[in-house]
């Protein structure tokens, strides 16, 4: 009995990934078209290098399943690049993209989206890590200036010593791209420890965020939304 349910539920997860997939490839083909003809042509020039290569030396059997493998490998590697470009590319420019990215940038990393926004719907979310805190703002770039001033000012009478990086979503000079946001976390210099970020979040769990201080419906927020008059939320 309990090897007849391992292997059911065996069964169904790779149903569950199949199914995962295949509704990746549909999602992928909408944005970018080509996706199918592109991951083929990948399999098949990796298998027909290693096939060539296999009859020159005279193991065509031995190069030919390594070939198969390493068809399947490139064929997957690309396939994850374009789905990712094309969910990046759907992403952009529509309200809340960079919480979407926030949270899946990692372990070891507590995302806090729209900590502050005003009525324009200019957004700053916010990310503790082992780099420490990082405002990740999209918007206006003008306007974001102040709304990021004004975050880095509240925080500081709670938080000491940690240190504070501001992203700003976008294309322009001094602004880091959607798909470039992950990365650029990723990369800044771990300077604090476990404990040490721990109490950073309690800290800041404490002062409150806007989506906690606020009676918003759960769910997107309507593009129509007006914010209240008055400037930023606090």
């Amino acid at each position: 009995m309990a090897r007849k349910a391992n292997t059911s539920s065996g069964d169904a997860a790779n149903q569950g990934r199949l199914k995962q997939i295949a509704l990746t490839y549909k999602m992928t083909r909408k944005a970018d078209p080509k996706v199918g003809l592109v991951v083929a042509g990948v399999g098949i020039v990796v298998l027909g290098v290693l096939l060539a290569i296999g009859f020159l030396i005279g193991h065509p059997v031995y190069l030919g399943i390594l070939g198969f493998v390493l068809a399947l490998l490139a064929m997957a590697i690309i396939f994850g690049r374009r789905a990712e470009r094309a969910a990046f590319g759907q992403m952009e420019g529509q309200p809340g993209a960079a919480a979407a990215v926030l949270q899946n940038v990692g372990r070891g990393w507590t995302t806090t989206p729209a900590v502050a926004m005003n009525r324009n719907q200019d957004v700053v979310h916010r990310a503790v890590g082992r780099a420490g805190i990082v405002l990740v703002a999209e918007g206006n770039p003008n306007r974001l200036k102040t709304l990021l001033a004004a975050e880095k000012k509240k925080m500081a009478r709670i938080v000491v010593d940690v240190p504070v990086t501001d992203i700003i979503v976008g294309e322009g000079e001094g602004q880091v791209p959607l798909k470039k946001v992950r990365t650029t976390m990723l990369k800044l210099p771990r300077v604090l420890s476990g404990p040490q970020v721990t109490v950073a979040n309690d800290r800041l769990r404490a002062m409150g965020d806007l989506m906690s201080n606020m009676p918003l419906p759960k769910g997107p927020m309507p593009k129509g939304m007006r914010m209240p008059r008055g400037g930023k939320m606090r």
